[in-house]
C-alpha cells in the first residue's frame, strides 16, 4: 500500500485493516458520522485532523506502521 498522507482521502485510509481503530483510538468523529459516510472519498485526512483537532503526524505514523507502507 502506498504512504498514507495528509492528502490521504478518508475512504482510502479506510482500506488500512485496523485503520478504523486506529481512528477511534485518534476520536476521529467522522469515522461514524452519516454525514460523512456521503463524504469519504472527499475528506483527506489533514482536513478532518485540522477540524477536530487531532494529532495528524501522529495519526499518520499509526496507520502506515499498520498499513506497512514504504517510507
Amino acid at each position: 500500500m502506498p504512504k498514507i498522507t495528509g492528502k490521504t482521502t478518508l475512504e482510502n485510509a479506510l482500506k488500512v485493516r485496523g485503520a478504523n481503530d486506529i481512528l477511534e483510538r485518534f476520536n476521529t468523529p467522522c469515522v461514524h458520522c452519516p454525514m460523512a459516510a456521503m463524504e469519504m472519498n472527499k475528506l483527506k485526512l489533514e482536513e478532518i485532523a485540522s477540524m477536530y483537532g487531532i494529532d495528524l503526524k501522529g495519526l499518520l505514523k499509526e496507520l502506515n506502521k499498520k498499513a506497512g507502507a514504504k517510507k
